[in-house]
């Protein structure tokens, strides 16, 4: 049975497809779920999870921006960019425990992510918990 880490990862691939121009990635979601052995209540929090991130997109970039110094979302990379959407995401929009919720974004940053992600995603998505 797949972890909420698995799930996450999942999540992010998708986020990353759709955010390269795959518009239409939604119709592959189960398959890439059962690719990925994700089932059940597994399946269910990932789905929830991409829907809401697709749902609440423009909220979601403009929180992020607010912390950005340097950049601005656009110009990150896609997989940083889909990781902070995942964990902006969480924070505003579920009751999941926010330590939970950053460290797994740091972790999934520490496998898909350049090497100096972990520390710029931990400080963005630490910036947006202070201000929930």
């Amino acid at each position: 049975m797949a972890t909420r880490h698995q799930s996450r990862e999942s999540v992010i691939s998708l986020l990353y497809a759709k955010d390269i121009g795959n518009e239409n990635i939604e119709k592959f979601m189960d398959e890439i779920f059962e690719d990925k052995k994700i089932r059940n209540k597994q399946k269910e929090f990932a789905q929830s999870l991409f829907e809401g991130v697709v749902a609440n997109l423009e909220e979601i970039d403009s929180e992020i921006n607010q912390y950005l110094k340097e950049y601005k979302l656009d110009s990150i990379g896609n997989i940083e960019r889909a990781i902070l959407r995942l964990g902006a995401y969480e924070i505003l929009k579920t009751d999941l425990d926010n330590a939970v919720i950053i460290n797994e974004s740091i972790e999934l940053s520490k496998s898909l992510a350049s090497d100096t992600a972990p520390k710029f995603i931990n400080g963005v998505l630490d910036a947006v918990k202070k201000s929930k």
